[in-house]
């Protein structure tokens, strides 16, 4: 699991070595780590170190320090290094050190720009994570330059243009193929739209960890799924693994209900139930799914969790069985449709608030506006403000999907990919959801709603693993999507080693992919 930490507990956490500070070791170890990590990817794009052309972008701070210092390890391994000051100054000591190594500084001019045409790696030291706001000239020239280039892009600790705490980008940004950072990962990092800036992102020690304190979020990995989704044990029957009710679809809307029950299915649980609502969508169902057992009444099935919403038109029967499954005392996933109602319905707002049991709402961000969230440049933010505004678990869909729960847990999903973009994917990850907490629930492993996050963020990865799966498959479609839950579930959460391999987070090296 990956902890995200803002930008201040970073600093405030190398304040707590004053020492170290003070006397450079962290920017020394920073600086290695990051000539370390430059060195490693040429050896990987098969380009030789030495007489390697390496332009460094150096701002004032110490983002530019840490630049000028791995530069200057660069140059004693024999690269060509050329730093480019963004600005009137830059940090004395590391451009006396890039001197002293033989590497050239050049104050920014037009002709500069030959330098950034012909190099091999840039490394982007321009502004580092306390920055705000857009990048001014002619910072923002640079990095247009920069990203024009065919050079092999490192940003350092954050990409230039883009803010660490929420991933807000403000015009331009420095595109990284690979982002460096320190101590820890920054919002920035996994939220969008800073990750698309961020490319790989390698996070390196510079020993304050143990004084970070609290993580605002968390990032699950392939591998925390082995304890989130333990294998069913021989003597479980299928209540013990949990039973999910499905209330979706509706006469206009049938495939709904089939890739909302095709999305629990796989979710280890031990019977899917199809609340049968009088609109002849069951025997649809049922023909697809025999193994589904239809419920015509709450009461039947003995159920643990539900998916309510999708496929719901808006109609008075809607709102009666939305109330009807609010009031059942297990989890609740409201997507879709549900969601809709609730936008438009001040008393079940209030029966949510009041619920004793976990409740997850789904929106993407229209929906999200519609509950009365706000998002103001920062997802994670206004995806917590919602969750405790309405006492549930908001799952802010979208590139970097946010679960927040409202006692203040957080988590970051990274396994989504464009391939989640299509018409009925919520529908599954719905019915995935259910199931997930349905299974949790039955188990007794969910006592709150930073449980039941957990859960979700859980369903949320295994949902995004089988759109990479679909998507490499040459079905990324939404019934393919709910084809490859299976797979996931049952062969890389089964077998850890299996699963490493699509993890999230390259544990030799830190380095999480995109």
């Amino acid at each position: 699991m990956i902890a995200v930490h803002l930008s201040s507990d970073v600093r405030a956490a190398e304040h707590a070595y004053p020492v170290e500070l003070a006397e450079g070791t962290l920017m020394a170890r920073a600086s290695f780590a990051l000539a370390t990590q430059v060195i490693r990817l040429l050896r990987e794009a098969d380009r030789p170190v030495v007489g390697a052309r390496v332009v460094l972008l150096v701002g004032s701070g110490n983002n530019g320090g840490d630049a000028l210092y791995a530069g200057a390890v660069l140059r004693g391994r024999g690269a060509q290094v050329d730093a480019l000051l963004a600005g009137d100054r830059a940090h004395e000591a590391g451009l006396e050190a890039l001197r002293k190594a033989g590497g050239r500084a050049h104050g920014w001019s037009p002709a500069a720009a030959d330098v950034i045409a012909h190099a091999d790696v840039i490394l982007d030291g321009i502004l580092g994570i306390g920055a705000k706001g857009a990048l001014r000239e002619p910072a923002a020239t640079i990095v247009q330059r920069a990203n024009d280039s065919t050079a092999l892009r490192i940003a350092v600790d954050i990409p230039s243009g883009v803010d660490a705490d929420t991933g807000a980008v403000l015009g331009l940004a420095f595109c990284a193929d690979r982002t460096v950072t320190f101590a820890a990962i920054k919002p920035g990092l996994v939220v969008w739209p800073g990750m698309e800036f961020a490319g790989q992102v390698s996070t390196v020690d510079i020993g304050v960890n143990s004084a970070l304190g609290r993580p605002i979020a968390r990032c699950l990995e392939a591998l925390d799924l082995v304890q989130c989704l333990p294998v069913p044990a021989f003597a479980d029957h299928k209540y013990r693994r949990g039973v999910v009710g499905i209330a979706a679809g509706s006469a206009q809307y049938r495939g709904a209900a089939l890739l909302c029950v095709a999305g629990a299915l796989p979710a280890r649980v031990g019977m899917v139930v199809y609340l049968d609502r009088g609109d002849a969508v069951a025997p649809t169902v049922i023909a697809a799914h025999p193994e589904v057992v239809v419920a015509r009444d709450l009461r039947e099935g003995r159920v643990h969790a539900w998916a309510c919403g999708p496929g719901f038109t808006g109609s008075s029967d809607d709102q009666v069985a939305i109330e009807a499954i609010l009031q059942q005392p297990v989890p609740v996933v409201l997507d879709a449709g549900a969601l809709t109602a609730v936008a438009e319905a001040p008393e079940l707002r209030a029966l949510i608030r009041s619920r004793t049991a976990p409740t997850v709402l789904t929106p993407h961000e229209g929906e999200f506006s519609r509950l009365g969230g706000v998002i103001d440049d920062d997802r994670c933010t206004g995806a917590m403000d919602l969750a405790r505004q309405l006492r549930a678990i908001v799952l802010l869909k979208g590139p970097g999907t946010v679960i927040a729960a409202p006692d203040g847990a957080c988590f970051i999903d990274r396994a989504g990919t464009a391939a989640l973009a299509t018409a009925g994917s919520g529908d599954v990850l719905a019915g995935c959801l259910a199931g997930f907490l349905a299974t949790a629930w039955a188990g007794g492993e969910i006592t709150s709603d930073d449980d039941a996050a957990q859960a979700a963020a859980a369903a949320c990865l295994v949902h995004g693993l089988a759109g990479q799966r679909a998507a490499r498959s040459g079905h990324p479609t939404a019934s393919g999507i709910a084809h490859q839950l299976g797979s996931v579930m049952w062969e890389d959460v089964t077998r850890p080693v299996d699963g490493a391999r699509d993890a999230a987070v390259d544990r030799s090296s830190g380095t999480i992919s995109r």
